[in-house]
């Protein structure tokens, strides 16, 4: 189409209301499965709601539209939710802008426990070759979490505040974003910056996992200044996606296979 290797449509639309969704995945039945920062739960769509709850931490007191612990990162694993992030263990409204240096932590959804603790603004969990892997957004570092031992094992330092996280064989790409006023600020990743020397980007890193080397990067100017998630689209070079605002979205029609009545 236009010289574009693949057209994405959009087909099927929801009505959530504003939930401040953060992570969101497919699990192994179709179902679609997303993190409501503002209800700190995990939900998916409903036909008649702004959504259907699944969970929510064991620290938070009962599902209400007060985004109390910031729950944001959500990690899948053989099809299922397993580990999810947050930025505090906060139970009251907007509690955890007030422990975003070092109140993060990594909940273990099959035993709904915490199993990590002392992170910072802790971003995109995800399970892959047998690791969890996650952004420690506040420090800078991508890295793993020894799941035996209850610690976050930094691998690189990416010069931005970090979200979006995702893998194709050998390598991690990871998302770059400029800090946004307050919400970012007053964190090790200030410090750390200034150490190196770098003013923080917006952009994406390529790292390779066995050394933690950056081999490539990709960095984004003028009005880009964030990024929240990051994915791959296997052998599409050159991909577009239709919006609902566009002529072409009422002109490009597919069929499925003639069915019966």
């Amino acid at each position: 189409y236009n010289g574009y290797d693949k057209l994405y449509v959009p087909r099927i639309g929801y009505t959530t209301g504003d939930l401040d969704l953060h992570d969101l995945a497919i699990d192994a039945d179709g179902r679609i499965i997303f993190v409501s920062s503002l209800l700190n739960c995990l939900a998916t769509v409903s036909d008649r709601h702004s959504c259907t709850p699944l969970w929510h931490p064991p620290f938070i007191s009962k599902i209400v539209n007060e985004d109390r612990c910031h729950l944001n990162g959500l990690a899948m694993k053989e099809g299922k939710p397993a580990y999810v992030t947050t930025i505090s263990k906060s139970d009251v409204v907007d509690g955890w802008r007030d422990k975003r240096r070092n109140g993060g932590c990594v909940i273990d959804l099959q035993s709904n426990e915490i199993i990590l603790t002392g992170l910072s603004m802790p971003h995109s969990p995800r399970f892959y070759r047998e690791k969890l892997w996650l952004l420690n957004s506040g420090t800078g570092f991508f890295g793993t979490v020894d799941l035996a031992n209850g610690k976050f094992e930094p691998l690189t330092f990416c010069p931005g505040y970090l979200r979006g996280l995702a893998f194709w064989k050998d390598y991690a790409i990871v998302g770059l974003s400029k800090p946004r006023g307050k919400t970012f600020s007053g964190l090790q990743l200030d410090e750390e910056l200034l150490n190196k020397d770098v003013e923080p980007r917006c952009g994406l890193m390529v790292i390779d996992l066995n050394t933690g080397t950056i081999v490539d990067w990709l960095r984004f100017e003028g009005i880009i200044t964030e990024l929240y998630d990051v994915q791959v689209l296997p052998q599409v070079k050159r991909p577009m996606a239709l919006g609902f605002q566009t002529d072409e979205i009422s002109r490009i029609l597919t069929l499925d296979p003639v069915g019966k009545l």
